[in-house]
């Protein structure tokens, strides 16, 4: 169907028009279609689509995972990677059922452990090293070179035991063989996370870096908060990855006071979280905005970083010639009182509410997930 949309202030978009049109094919064009339903953003904001770097969306294939729609465009998001809910053994199904039907654009770091998160935390992924194959795991990244967009290593005490930094030595080698980054999840140790840092390069992405488990934080220390940040200026992302475990408001807040911003705000939506703590993207947004992140910042940090770092358009997606691909919210005043992963609380003077969607020549209208007793929003 094509489109004109029209009334909206443009943020994060090269978009000095006033409309912008999509023809039938879902391109954005400089004319006006004969005929194309007209969407009145009516005075909300436009941004390229939202993108959540972390999601797990491998529903029926892992115990944790969400459907796509509900980590999707009715919550403002276009684009995601899933982040290792998929091993090499169970890639297949993934790419079959999952990212290839869905309207959303979807990538996927692909887990070094071939089982993926098929029971997570109940049966490891990463055992020993009968837990990896890796002729097996780069056979499937090259199958599937369209939709992978890294390795996942969970480099953590619950999932790798005693065996430490291996997997993730293991990871580190397969992805530079592949010529794709590492997404690592940091938490309690085995291993320390001053054992991380120093053998991700640039590109490679720390998710929950503001996570606030002991020994497993980049706040444990003045020594590794340094570290940390000498990570992130050699090219290393840093991306939240909420998640029911791993955001903490005062590393964040300390982070941010600091000037030190996450690369990417990500959820870590799934099964275990999307009743609280972490309920959609624009929750999480609206924290690390009401936790000091400016408006552009948020922005930045959910379209063009992450889209960047997927391969996808983001500042140009209002450019003739880009697929259609946005997101329309707005921010609305709130006294909504909500919930880090360690139980803290803050109360948002704003909140992003996405309004719709348009992927392609589709217009869908979009919502936020409400909290039901954390809170209320005022008008």
């Amino acid at each position: 169907m094509a489109l004109t949309i029209k009334n909206f202030h443009a943020i994060g978009l090269d978009a000095s028009a006033t409309e912008i049109h999509v023809d039938h094919g879902g391109y954005v064009v400089e004319l006006p279609v004969p005929g194309a339903e007209v969407v009145d953003a009516d005075g909300a904001f436009l941004s390229p689509g939202w993108c959540d770097l972390h999601v797990h969306v491998w529903h029926g294939g892992t115990d944790i995972s969400v459907r796509v729609d509900e980590a999707g465009r009715r919550t403002g998001v276009t684009a995601m990677a899933d982040a290792g809910s998929a091993g090499e053994a169970n890639f297949h199904g993934l790419r079959e059922y999952v990212i290839d039907p869905a309207a959303e654009t979807i990538r996927a770091f692909v887990n070094i452990g071939s089982i993926g998160l098929v029971a997570c935390n109940r049966v490891s992924e990463l055992i020993d090293l009968r837990s990896i194959d890796i002729d097996r795991t780069l056979a499937v990244i090259e199958a599937n070179r369209d939709v992978i967009c890294g390795i996942k290593v969970r480099a953590s005490g619950v999932i790798v035991g005693t065996w430490g930094v291996t997997p993730l030595k293991i990871a580190k080698r397969v992805g530079e063989i592949a010529r794709l980054p590492l997404m690592v999840h940091v938490g309690e140790p085995p291993p320390l996370i001053d054992e991380v840092l120093p053998l991700l390069t640039e590109g490679d992405v720390v998710t929950h870096c503001f996570n606030g488990k002991s020994a497993g934080s980049i706040a444990d220390t003045d020594d590794i908060w340094r570290m940390a940040r000498a990570a992130a200026d050699r090219g290393v992302l840093m991306d939240v990855g909420h998640g029911v475990a791993s955001f903490d408001f005062s590393v964040a807040r300390r982070a941010l006071n600091e000037g030190f911003e996450p690369f990417a705000i990500s959820t870590d939506l799934h099964r275990r979280n999307i009743d609280g703590p972490v309920h959609d993207m624009a929750l999480t947004v609206s924290k690390l905005h009401a936790l000091g992140m400016s408006l552009e910042a948020c922005i930045a940090a959910i379209t063009e970083r992450p889209r960047g770092f997927l391969g996808l358009p983001a500042t140009h997606s209002a450019i003739p010639g880009a697929r259609a691909d946005f997101t329309m919210f707005r921010v609305a005043n709130s006294n909504l009182t909500v919930v880090d992963s360690m139980g803290k609380t803050l109360v948002l003077r704003q909140v992003f509410e996405p309004t719709a969607t348009v992927i392609g020549g589709s217009h869908l209208l979009a919502e936020t997930r409400r909290p039901k007793t954390e809170g209320r929003v005022v008008q």
